[in-house]
């Protein structure tokens, strides 16, 4: 099984050139991965491309590869979004990371009436930083051409918002309409997630009257931490992606 590893500064890769990573993905496969000359990487770009090659050289903080192969894809449209409620512990991590896995395009993370955790003040940046490298280390180990971004913090009135140009997908364990027979459109699609306690009443009629869709996954309740991953599973279905 091939290294994989994630560096923007890989470029659009040509079959037969040598391509150098320097960098902490570097530093990483070479002090700690104990990568060595003759193994076989992936190496992503994050933004499309994928090359497969052959290890020529290691030295501190760098490695060379010659590139045999290279994989590249469109951005898929319409578009993945999880809109994911701040959980505590690690629920809310342990969604996005599979979310990533399974092919999001984006992570909004949501501050819902219910939400325990809270980013504050500094907590914001950390919350946000944590977050993206979560996405990043899930997309690297997922192997995927395309790294999914990590929005900025909203709130539900600024949730509800992106109604006017997306699809708002509300996980609704009340609602009529199962997730599978969602009506799809060009647009991109925003999967909104509440926390442990469930989205609050008010935030539903708000998520509504901007044109969300509510829909369920079936008669069972599942957790924030894969409610949607779940979903994106039935989404990418429905899509052909896969």
């Amino acid at each position: 099984m091939a290294n994989q590893y994630l560096s923007e500064e890989l470029g659009e890769p040509e079959v037969g050139s040598v391509a150098v990573i320097t960098g902490p993905e570097a530093r990483h496969a070479v002090t700690v991965s104990r990568l060595g000359v003759g193994e076989t990487v992936r190496v992503g770009n994050g933004l499309g491309y994928v090359a497969t090659g052959t290890v020529t050289a290691v030295a501190p903080g760098e490695f060379r590869f010659r590139v045999d192969a290279v994989a590249g894809s469109e951005r898929p449209s319409p578009g993945i979004w999880l809109a994911q409620a701040l959980a505590k512990g690690d629920r809310d991590e342990l969604a996005i990371q599979a979310a990533t896995e399974l092919g999001v395009d984006g992570i909004i993370p949501w501050t819902a009436a219910r939400s325990i955790s809270r980013w504050e003040g500094s907590k914001v940046a950390k919350g946000q930083e944590r977050w993206s490298a979560v996405v990043r280390e899930a997309t690297k180990q997922s192997a995927r051409s395309w790294l999914p971004e990590v929005a900025p913090l909203v709130t539900t009135k600024q949730l509800a918002a992106l109604g006017q140009s997306t699809l708002l997908v509300v996980l609704d364990p009340l609602a009529t309409n199962r997730l599978a027979a969602v009506e799809l459109d060009d647009r991109d699609i925003v999967l909104v997630v509440g926390p442990e306690g469930g989205i609050a009443p008010a935030e539903f009629d708000l998520l509504y009257a901007a044109g969300g869709v509510g829909a369920k996954l079936g008669d069972s309740i599942l957790r924030t931490s894969t409610a949607g991953p779940a979903a994106i599973a039935v989404l990418s279905a429905k899509l052909g992606r896969w």
